[in-house]
């Protein structure tokens, strides 16, 4: 007898697995890293037929703005020309979908797109040539729900070049529960994990952080740590270069977005 849990079997020459569903979820949940949580759900998607994602999420939204890119956390196998254009460039600020996500919770089918060209401004016409002539035309995007009006995460699943809308729906309505599901798994995991889009604060930096943001004046930090001042000062300093800003609250305060505070070395 079969068993009722959704499952996803591939056969090659090169390899025989069988991964379970609920095997994947625990996997997800329990990576340690991002790099293994990114490997883990990139492989899940590649198998549905996705092998184009773009998952991120910002904390730093506001009424006209999703904050600056280099804040944002975003992990994509997209080509590097394309993620040039779409976020260096600015294109995804007239992205339809992106629009679709910014104004919705849940999943959309790209067949969206083509049922709204009509009302599209040419910026966002423009950005729908540019998906189209980069193999862009056939997917999915799921937006998360936020929790608060800074945030906001959405993923962009792309489909396979060779492959229509059409076969898309048709494989969203087999396996889109599932695919949801597994996506909004691994999201809320890459919330909980030590992020650095630049460069990784060392454990000094982190040290010092912490008693900051514990409430610990300068003075206090040099004599629990047995530092003179200076150095304090030295390792903060080296903090906000780090994390790209201007004050020790910001550093703070960025740090512990990107979990980068308190965190447990293995």
């Amino acid at each position: 007898m079969e068993s009722d849990t959704p499952t996803w079997r591939r056969n090659s020459n090169k390899d025989s697995l069988v991964l379970n569903f609920i095997d994947h979820l625990e996997a997800i949940t329990n990576a340690p890293s991002v790099e293994e949580l990114w490997e883990l759900h990139s492989t899940r998607m590649a198998r549905y037929g996705f092998d184009r994602i773009i998952l991120g999420y910002t904390r730093y939204r506001t009424t006209s703005s999703l904050g600056d890119p280099q804040d944002w956390v975003v992990l994509t196998n997209q080509t590097t020309e394309y993620m040039r254009a779409f976020i260096d460039e600015g294109m995804y600020f007239n992205a339809p979908m992106v629009r679709w996500a910014l104004e919705n919770d849940g999943a959309c089918s790209w067949s969206w797109v083509a049922e709204n060209l009509d009302s599209m401004s040419q910026g966002e016409l423009r950005t729908v040539e540019y998906n189209r002539s980069m193999g862009v035309t056939a997917g999915y995007t799921i937006s998360f729900r936020s929790v608060t009006a800074r945030t906001k995460g959405a993923v962009a699943l792309t489909a396979k070049k060779n492959m229509t809308q059409d076969q898309v729906d048709g494989i969203w309505e087999k396996h889109g529960r599932d695919i949801t599901l597994a996506n909004s798994v691994a999201y809320l995991k890459l919330l909980t994990l030590p992020y650095a889009r630049h460069r990784q604060l060392t454990k000094r930096q982190r040290e010092v952080l912490e008693f900051v943001g514990d409430g610990k004046t300068t003075a206090d930090i040099a004599y629990l740590m047995n530092l003179t001042p200076a150095t304090i000062e030295k390792h903060l300093r080296l903090a906000r270069e780090a994390l790209d800003v201007d004050t020790t609250a910001q550093a703070v305060l960025k740090a512990a977005f990107y979990n980068q505070m308190f965190i447990i070395d293995a």
